[in-house]
């Protein structure tokens, strides 16, 4: 145990933030990791309890309470080698995971919970800073070949086991740079692309060939998911020239709003938005990006991608930020007692949030109102939840000005095309039908075709994408070879 009472002694201690002012400037990360100090005093508040419901709640089992009494005895160099012990990315999820960890921290029941995010990210910087994230080659080769297609979380994590494993692993982007929404969806300011760079030449180290521009199969002519493909390769030929082939091509496929006027010129997907803004920032010459400069914009959507959607917007000098969302506002706090120790309910408001945003809850969007083809503003009413089944609260009507909406509702599904050309049977959802059994696992109905991450279990988190990820990486190993030592 860490130190007996400091859960007594100690109170939480959040990361800093630069302020609004300053950080709304640029487009770089604005957290300010904890000090050595700070991270040992938060660490000294861990209970090491005997069920430590922290470590159930984290969708890769991280061993919390191990890394949490490590850091306590400054013993930093062995806390990453448990942390990355079970997670791929610590440098991701200790900057955009929501820490389901945290809200099942047995602290939370009364108290604030321990800062294992903020620990997590500590350790993982550190350890870059010093040298200690080093390649780890595999000594002996299997002879096998493994084809990865997405290069998303749950592909890197992937790619990196299989590899470690011995297997000559070949990994397909039809984009021009791996990270998938990692790279493309989640602004810099909330995580730097050179953590996903650094990763990415480890993988190469390691024996990953990584193939980038590069489609697999075929994507519909109208589609608006991002593709800078210049090379196609066909279902047919990976399952010729490989002995597995994983899919991990993500949930790609945003919701849309299909409400009259949704062709308007303004009206847009988040996922177009987004992309534009971080390509430009890695120097990528844009003619016709997208921007919210002096614009009123309203994002559609109250969740991650609505919230990255806001802080992009004010950055680029929106002249006002309004962001609906269909349910009603949740409550300011949760009812510990009744949800403690699952994720609860209760109003979340991000950085994004703080610099500069109305939240409009409880609201369905009618029409979309344009002159000339462009975009104008957008009609609403007021829902209330009856029997399970929302209904228009009379006399709501209202008529919001707007320049740009922003799409920002979820992803549905993959790319139904991708896996129709592998012939993969899909689930009522139009997710690639793949369990998550100890024994047969990821496989899909097609021999020797595996799926993982989103592809497979529909949009989610990307502390979800690395489990899978990893998961998958042991059902081909154990296809491949008949047995594994990869931990699942």
């Amino acid at each position: 145990m860490t130190k007996i009472t400091g859960f007594l002694e100690y109170e939480r201690i959040e990361e800093e933030y630069e302020a609004v002012e300053l950080r709304l400037k640029d487009y770089n990360e604005f957290v300010h990791g904890l000090t050595p100090k700070q991270a040992k005093q938060q660490s000294a508040r861990c209970m090491d309890c005997g069920t430590p419901f922290c470590h159930n709640a984290c969708p890769v089992n991280n061993i919390i309470p191990d890394f949490n009494e490590l850091v306590y005895r400054d013993d930093w160099r062995q806390a990453n080698e448990v942390l990355q012990s079970t997670n791929n990315f610590p440098e991701f999820t200790g900057r955009i995971c929501p820490a389901p960890c945290e809200a099942a921290c047995t602290l939370n029941i009364n108290s604030q919970p321990v800062g294992i995010k903020s620990i997590e990210h500590a350790i993982i910087d550190r350890a870059f800073a010093e040298g200690w994230v080093k390649p780890q080659i595999a000594q002996h080769k299997t002879g096998k070949k493994v084809a990865v297609v997405g290069s998303g979380p749950s592909g890197l994590a992937a790619s990196q086991q299989l590899a470690r494993a011995g297997h000559s692993v070949t990994l397909f982007e039809k984009n021009d740079q791996v990270g998938g929404l990692l790279r493309f969806g989640i602004p810099d300011f909330k995580l730097d692309k050179l953590h996903i760079d650094r990763r990415v030449e480890q993988l190469r180290t390691e024996g990953v060939e990584i193939r980038t521009n590069t489609l697999v199969g075929e994507l519909p002519a109208d589609t608006k998911v991002t593709n800078w493909a210049t090379h196609t390769v066909t279902p047919q030929s990976l399952q010729e020239d490989f002995d597995a082939v994983l899919l991990t091509g993500g949930a790609e496929q945003s919701r849309d709003l299909p409400v009259p006027g949704r062709e308007l010129d303004g009206v847009h997907f988040a996922m177009e938005f987004l992309p534009q803004q971080n390509r430009v920032n890695a120097g990528v010459a844009m003619p016709a990006q997208l921007r919210a400069e002096n614009k009123h914009v309203i994002v559609i959507g109250g969740g991650d991608t609505g919230s990255d959607c806001v802080g992009t917007s004010n950055r680029q000098g929106a002249a006002s930020v309004v962001q609906f969302e269909l349910m009603p506002r949740p409550p300011q706090e949760e009812d510990k007692p009744l949800t403690w120790p699952y994720w609860p309910y209760k109003l979340r408001t991000s950085s994004s949030h703080e610099e500069g945003c109305e939240r409009e809850f409880a609201i369905a969007s009618k029409e979309f109102v344009g002159e000339n083809g462009k975009l104008t503003g957008l009609k609403t009413v007021r829902v209330e939840m009856k029997q399970g089944k929302f209904e228009e609260v009379p006399d709501s009507e209202q008529f919001w000005p707007a320049d740009m909406v922003l799409l920002a509702m979820g992803f549905v599904s993959p790319v139904a095309s991708v896996l129709q050309g592998f012939g993969v049977e899909l689930d009522n959802r139009g997710n690639a039908k793949a369990s998550v059994d100890a024994q047969g696992g990821y496989a899909t109905n097609v021999p020797k075709v595996f799926s993982a991450g989103d592809m497979r279990r529909g949009q989610s988190l990307v502390v979800w994408a690395i489990r899978e990820g990893r998961q998958a990486a042991r059902a081909v190993d154990e296809f491949l070879m008949g047995a594994s030592t990869l931990p699942r």
